[in-house]
């Protein structure tokens, strides 16, 4: 036999199959629910997953608002951020971001944020991820499928 039996499958945006799916954030820890997520995003619970394309699910997020920091992270824990401006460093707290406008799905889209590639592929895979604050989402057209968390590694 002189040449291979098999082939290395490389997905592409055509051949990529994407699916929507529901993710319940109650009681999840923020950080390994930020993990999970993001592995769904990129795909790599997939078995044609491919580095360099979205091949990944569509996430929708709900009861985004019951997410759980262990220890006392909701007000030691500092994101920071710059203005532009000199001295415009700001610094801000989960529990400061919660009590926001949309403060839930900033939060997390932030989690999710630095669990993908610093790219313009990991830009492209955050606009995948839909986050809600109650038990309700306005994608019930594209039939998402339920997924519990827990049962991914």
């Amino acid at each position: 036999m002189d040449t291979l039996s098999y082939k290395t499958i490389s997905a592409n945006k055509v051949t990529a199959q994407k699916e929507w799916v529901v993710v319940d954030a109650a009681g999840q820890v923020a950080g390994r629910f930020g993990s999970k997520v993001a592995k769904l995003l990129r795909g790599k619970y997939k078995p044609s997953f491919t580095p360099h394309v979205d091949c990944g699910d569509n996430v929708i997020v709900i009861n985004a608002d019951k997410i759980v920091f262990t220890g006392n992270k909701w007000n030691d824990k500092v994101y920071l951020h710059y203005t532009g401006y000199p001295g415009g460093q700001r610094a801000t707290t989960p529990a400061e971001m919660m009590k926001k406008v949309n403060g839930e799905e900033k939060l997390l889209k932030k989690i999710v944020k630095g669990m993908l590639p610093k790219n313009r592929l990991g830009a492209q895979l955050l606009k995948n991820l839909y986050v809600y604050a109650g038990n309700e989402h306005k994608h019930e057209a594209q039939c998402p499928k339920s997924i519990d968390i827990n049962t991914l590694k």
